[in-house]
This record gives structure tokens, sequence and C-alpha cells, in this order.
């Protein structure tokens, strides 16, 4: 049988406003996200009938018990075949196997690369012809995030994050990675960030910072580490006092600047260079045996391999 496999990155958040909560549940955000080298494969096997099968592969080091991973209609896989199927007319089945390297619930758009990796796996096995922008106004209705794990590279996000700005850096910027042994609910971390701001006059964010766009754009790694910005690091630490430990402790071992990704729990710890990154991951290795692993941004979005 005939097997399509797609690869999708994972982000951090390097800069990250959210506003107040809206009146459909959701808040606007400004957001400036950067696809970096860890990835998420799917591999679309054709089938006979009209089933969606999923499985997870055993080579996927972000699942440490893969008893518990949910493979049925819950999973963003899932949803994103048969939405693609629905839109196209498409009757075939499909297997779909799953490697996750991204850390799961971490704050990085695992589940959306995921997403966004059998979108592209599909609409090529089945040759049901979408373009990528077709393709990502299809994976905005599953989650705000596949847009930009369709697209890749860096880009400003506002509104709910998937009105994306395309931004074409001049150089990449090397990161560490640690993730953490749990996953934080992007849902409970909004809700603790809305619970800690309760009274608070909290603005809508209209743009990102352009003096961090700028930092970013040039790869200037003096002014960079100082517009960094995430409103959901008070959120994520009320919840994970932890880590803040891991944060210092990362800036300890000579990182630029230490943030948390996304909603959490994973942190990112900026590097002047591969050999800087090399040196911060060995040294917090040999000094508090944390795990962690080297990225860099930005890399492509969804694609073949």
């Amino acid at each position: 049988m005939r097997t399509v496999t797609a690869r999708a990155p994972g982000k951090i958040n390097v800069y990250f406003r959210v506003g107040p909560p809206r009146e459909d549940g959701y808040h606007s955000v400004a957001s400036l996200y950067l696809a970096v080298s860890l990835y998420e494969d799917i591999a679309a096997t054709a089938r006979e009938d009209h089933e969606i099968h999923v499985s997870l592969d055993p080579a996927s080091t972000a699942v440490n018990d893969p008893e518990s991973f949910p493979l049925g209609e819950e999973n963003l896989v899932v949803r994103a075949a048969r939405l693609l199927a629905e839109h196209t007319g498409h009757h075939a089945g499909v297997d779909l196997r799953i490697t996750k390297r991204v850390p799961i619930a971490g704050g990085m758009g695992g589940g959306s690369a995921d997403a966004a990796a059998t979108l592209v796996a599909c609409n090529a096995l089945w040759g049901t012809g979408l373009n990528r922008e077709e393709l990502a106004r299809l994976g905005a209705r599953l989650g705000a995030d596949v847009p930009f794990a369709l697209h890749g590279g860096a880009a400003v996000g506002l509104g709910v994050g998937d009105d994306l700005a395309p931004l074409l850096l001049r150089r990449r910027t090397d990161w560490v990675l640690v993730p953490a042994s749990y996953g934080l609910s992007t849902p409970r971390v909004y809700g603790m960030l809305d619970r800690l701001r309760a009274g608070e006059d909290v603005p809508t964010p209209t743009e990102v910072d352009p003096a961090m766009i700028g930092a970013l754009l040039e790869g200037d790694l003096q002014a960079l580490p100082m517009r960094i910005a995430n409103d959901m690091t008070r959120a994520a630490l009320a919840l994970a006092p932890e880590l803040g430990v891991v944060r210092d402790m990362g800036e300890a071992a000579g990182a630029l600047c230490a943030l948390v990704s996304g909603s959490g729990p994973t942190i990112a710890l900026l590097a002047s260079d591969p050999v800087h990154a090399r040196e911060i991951i060995t040294q917090l290795g040999d000094e508090i045996g944390v795990t962690a692993l080297p990225v860099h941004g930005p890399v492509p979005g969804a694609g073949i391999l």
C-alpha cells in the first residue's frame, strides 16, 4: 500500500502578549512564532475501507507512557484527516502513524504540528489537490497554531494567533529546550492567568514590539534577551513553581536568556551559537542531571519527506 510521510515543526513563542478573555472564550494575542528543529512525523498509508486508524511509532521520544496516549477521535490527527476528507468529499480510509518528538502539552504546538503534517500527508496521499493556503484555512478550524505549523519559518500572529504575517529572518538562532516530565493544559494555564489578573486593567494586544521584531530580524543577540516576553509565564509558574528554578539554572549555565515556551512547561534557553548550546546542555547535565535538547530556528513548515 502506498505511504506518504510528512513532517512538521514544533514552535516557541519568542514574544507572547495575551489580552483579557473575549466573549467567545478565546483571548486575543500578539505573538512572534519561531518554528524550530524538533519535528513530528505522520506516515499516512492508504486503506481499502473507509476507516481512519491511528498508531504511535515506538521511536516517539516524547511519549513516556504509550498505553495512555490517546489514539481515538479526540486526537488532532484523526480530526485533521476527517476534516480534509469531509471538505474534499474523499471517502477512502487511512492508517496514520505518529512519531512524536515535541513535548506533549509542552507549550510547543506538538498537537498542531501533528494536525499540519496529517493535512499535508493525506492531501498528497488522496490527491485532493489543496494548496498551502487552503490547508491553512482548514487547519485554523482545528486550532490557532495549525496554520503556523503549516507555514513554518517565523511570523507575527495576531487575533487568536492565526492571523499570520511572515518574517524573513537574516540569521538563525540557537536554543536549548528543557522539557518537563509532565504537561500543562493550555486552557488551564489561560484560566490561571485570568484568575491572577482579575481586577487588573489588561489591554488587548494589537502588535508585537517592533524592537523585538527588529532584534530577531537582525539576529541581535544583545538586544534580543531584553525584548523577549511571555505573559503566560506568570500563570505557568503559579501552576508549576519549579519551572522558575529550571529557568534560573539555565541562565546560571550560561544561557543568554530563558523563557517559558508558550503556555509551558518547556523552558527555552537562548544560546549564542551551536557550540554554546552544547556547552549549556553539558553543564545542565553535569550539575543537575537535566536532559536538554539543542534546536535552531527558523525551519520550514509542514512538508513531505
